[in-house]
């Protein structure tokens, strides 16, 4: 049976491909950093306990967290979310362009470190913009809001919770990312290469490749690692992510980048933790106070932010809201 087949293959590239977060080895570096930071900690409780909390994992929140999983799986195999995500075509289709406009005699350009290194620095930068913006706007956009609470809803944050995104998000965000990388990566190959160079988008993918490998799982999880106030000026640590989660209001809408903090910075939307802070994870409303689980099945996981954003656009309201949900000013919105 193929499609046995190809859910097997997904399986595999989620454990075993180094796009994934969940692949083996990040999460043995993982294990590591987790490690060190239980010793640097006097070894509070049981290492197990300390990495892996029972109240954490057993949670009814990261029962969601698995099925959501389960289901984007699915519908990647069956190519949903591969339908928008052509950035090494618009890339091509750039450069070929620019290319093609220029003179008869124009001979691309030498690949020297120096470009190559360049425009590699170049994508990454344009990368981590694009993913903050695509962040941004899902937090400010009251219809796209709903599909992104679904991951703001978690309760208990794990590894797992990093996918734990409504399918139309990530349509949305791949489309984002497809129109603009492809952009980018095709401009910026063609005024500093003038031809399509793997090794260069080989680089920008390492980059992401190292992110992953120092660290990149903590972001959703229970420990806590900041990496200091000047470091946090330039690089989104763990404790900052986690801060994005929260949902008391003074951590609302901060925090958007994925790897970059100056983007925040730059866009007044940077908090840093003066020390260890403890959170509350899900969402609220316009006054902090935290609204009740809305994504307690799957069914409501998937159904429900259709209905919201609905809501949104029309003005009708199909589901008489509780007192505690009455606004429509929740966290992120």
């Amino acid at each position: 049976m193929d499609w046995l087949n190809d859910i097997w293959m997904a399986f595999q590239h989620v454990f075993w491909g180094w796009e994934s977060r969940l692949a083996v080895s990040y999460l043995c570096a993982t294990i590591l950093m987790v490690y060190a930071i239980w010793v640097y900690r006097g070894r509070p409780s049981s290492f197990l306990r300390f990495m892996m909390p029972r109240e954490v994992y057993f949670h009814r929140s990261n029962l969601i967290d698995i099925q959501i999983f389960v289901i984007n799986l699915l519908l990647g195999v069956i190519g949903i979310f591969g339908a928008v995500l052509f950035t090494p075509v618009i890339a091509t289709l750039v450069l070929v362009g620019l290319v093609s406009m220029q003179d008869a005699a124009f001979q691309p350009l030498d690949i020297t470190w120096g470009r190559s290194a360049l425009a590699t620095l170049i994508m990454i930068l344009a990368m981590d913009f694009c993913k903050y913006w695509a962040h941004y706007i899902h937090h400010e956009n009251r219809f796209l809001w709903p599909f992104h609470a679904l991951h703001h809803s978690a309760e208990v944050l794990t590894p797992l919770t990093a996918n734990r995104n409504h399918p139309v998000f990530v349509l949305i965000r791949n489309m984002i990312y497809s129109l603009v990388l492809g952009t980018v990566q095709g401009l910026a190959l063609f005024l500093l290469i003038g031809e399509i160079d793997l090794l260069t988008i080989g680089g920008a993918n390492a980059g992401y490749f190292l992110f992953n490998l120092l660290g990149a799982n903590l972001r959703h999880s229970h420990v806590w690692l900041s990496y200091g106030p000047v470091l946090e000026h330039i690089f989104i640590s763990p404790a900052q992510h986690q801060i994005h989660h929260s949902n008391a209001k003074k951590h609302f809408n901060k925090n958007y980048g994925e790897v970059f903090a100056f983007w925040d910075w730059m866009f007044g939307t940077l908090y840093i933790p003066q020390g260890h802070e403890e959170l509350e994870f899900g969402i609220a409303d316009a006054h902090g106070t935290p609204i009740e689980q809305p994504h307690k099945t799957l069914r409501d996981a998937l159904f429900k932010p259709f209905v919201e954003s609905f809501e949104e656009a029309t003005g009708i309201e199909m589901v008489k809201a509780k007192p505690a949900e009455s606004s429509n000013a929740v966290q992120g919105s």
